[in-house]
């Protein structure tokens, strides 16, 4: 079974500065009340839980990961 590209929505509490985002691979963040929205295409679950490792990394409260369809 191939994999296709998906895209995601990731959840963290709080803000993410330049910074951080810069060492996420400069993902655009959208900010609210609820936390930071990282949206992005991973090509892979490998690759998904990659970006899941970075956030846990950082040390950010992971709120939640939806796939869009």
């Amino acid at each position: 079974m191939t994999a296709s590209p998906a895209r995601y929505e990731i959840r963290v509490e709080g803000v993410l500065g330049e910074d951080l985002s810069a060492w996420l691979d400069r993902l655009r963040a959208a900010c609210d009340r609820s936390g930071a929205g990282i949206p992005r295409v991973v090509p892979d679950q490998p690759a998904l839980h990659e970006l899941l490792g970075r956030v846990r990394d950082l040390g950010l409260c992971l709120i939640s990961v939806q796939r869009a369809r």
